[in-house]
């Protein structure tokens, strides 16, 4: 018989292979699946981390926030009131003065000649009455005697009036030619800002007699106007609460006023109400409001634009949150909180002004809500989170009203 190659092997060899050895082969397989499940459970991801925080609950004033523009309380245009060639300008442009500081002096030589010429006629005029009086009083006592007629006495005491009527012209001429020599020097007014010259000496201007020349300017900076107008819904609202005794009207009350100038994150000047208009202007249902700002350190200008903000409401309790907890959904706002199983859930919420870098929320959370203030970008609706108690919030009560 021919012996088979080496290399080739009997087919039914393997059915000589006893049955008992397949049993380690299956079990081995099984051992191998349980380690892979073992190493994906170990390499599954933790939840990740997110920083919580419940609502901050404190009292909280809303405030009505406006543009506004600044103007000066007082505004003067300094003009010349009699009229001559200018000898000299007493003050620096754009410097401070006070009332009563000489700004301009006009030539008072012609003026003082004048002021001369009636006080000679007013000395005139008093002798000519006291030569009339004696004169009469002579009169009175001879027509006693029968001296002098009745009728002659008559005639000296018109002229003794008419002494004194001429005293009293000449008297309000001298007055005038004295006041001329006073308006040569052309003093401030007010207290306040001055402008620049705009006459240099040399020249010659016109008196209020003939179109008073402007001279220069000065405006009043301490305290400052500022005026903003109100909407007509929110007149109405502020109204509603005034006759509900929840907020004081600012026609007879002066409500407090905060003022952010441009440039500014958070207000800096304080002021109070000054005035409401008494009617809306029907080209932009706005109601015209001014409030006054002091300004001692002479920092705003009249021409200034501000943001005003009145209060517009009564004190509340109110829920507050960080504003970038806050997230929109298209048209709504939201928050996710965190619920007692660390899943996440989703609320809308209706927002109201910023008080303190916190958002007053209106409605939509409750105070025991575990609010996602950090870590929004890693939070899912219905996934797991590892939730951290965040710091608490400072209590700042700064008013409420700012808005993004």
């Amino acid at each position: 018989m021919t012996d088979r190659p080496a290399s080739q092997l009997d087919r039914g060899s393997f059915y000589r292979f006893p049955r008992c050895c397949v049993v380690p082969i299956g079990l081995l397989f099984a051992l191998a699946l349980a380690g892979c499940n073992k190493k994906a459970q170990e390499a599954a991801p933790t939840p990740p981390l997110v920083t919580v925080a419940q609502p901050v609950k404190r009292t909280v004033t809303d405030w009505d926030e406006f543009t506004g523009r600044f103007e000066a309380i007082q505004e003067v245009q300094v003009r010349a009131r009699v009229g001559g060639f200018v000898d000299s300008v007493e003050f620096t442009d754009g410097a401070i003065v006070h009332a009563g500081d000489l700004l301009y002096i006009i030539d008072p030589r012609p003026f003082e000649a004048v002021a001369s010429q009636a006080q000679g006629q007013l000395d005139d005029a008093r002798a000519k009455a006291e030569l009339a009086k004696r004169e009469l009083d002579r009169g009175l006592n001879l027509v006693q005697t029968s001296a002098v007629s009745v009728q002659v006495v008559d005639q000296r005491r018109q002229a003794l009036q008419a002494a004194y009527a001429a005293e009293t012209q000449a008297e309000g001429a001298l007055k005038a030619a004295q006041l001329n020599v006073e308006f040569t020097h052309v003093l401030a007014p007010i207290t306040g800002r001055v402008s620049r010259h705009l006459v240099t000496p040399g020249n010659l201007v016109q008196g209020a007699d003939s179109g008073a020349t402007l001279l220069t300017s000065i405006v009043s900076l301490d305290p400052i106007y500022i005026y903003f107008d109100v909407d007509e819904a929110t007149y109405q609202r502020n109204s509603r609460l005034w006759f509900e005794g929840k907020r004081p009207s600012s026609r007879d009350t002066s409500n407090p006023v905060q003022v952010t100038l441009t440039g500014e994150i958070k207000p800096s000047h304080e002021g109070k109400m000054d005035f409401l208009d008494n009617r809306l202007d029907i080209s932009t249902a706005t109601l015209r409001s001014r409030a006054i700002v002091p300004n001692k350190d002479l920092s705003i200008l009249p021409g200034q634009f501000g943001r005003v903000r009145i209060i517009g409401s009564s004190p509340y309790e109110a829920l507050l949150i960080p504003d970038t907890a806050i997230a929109t959904d298209q048209s709504r706002k939201i928050v996710f909180v965190v619920k007692a199983d660390n899943t996440v859930d989703v609320r809308p919420v209706m927002l109201g002004p910023l008080d303190g870098g916190l958002r007053v929320i209106r409605e939509g959370l409750m105070p025991e809500d575990q609010v996602i203030v950090d870590g929004l970008q890693r939070a899912r609706v219905g996934a797991k989170v590892t939730p951290k108690k965040a710091q608490a919030p400072a209590d700042d009560k700064a008013p409420a009203g700012a808005r993004p």
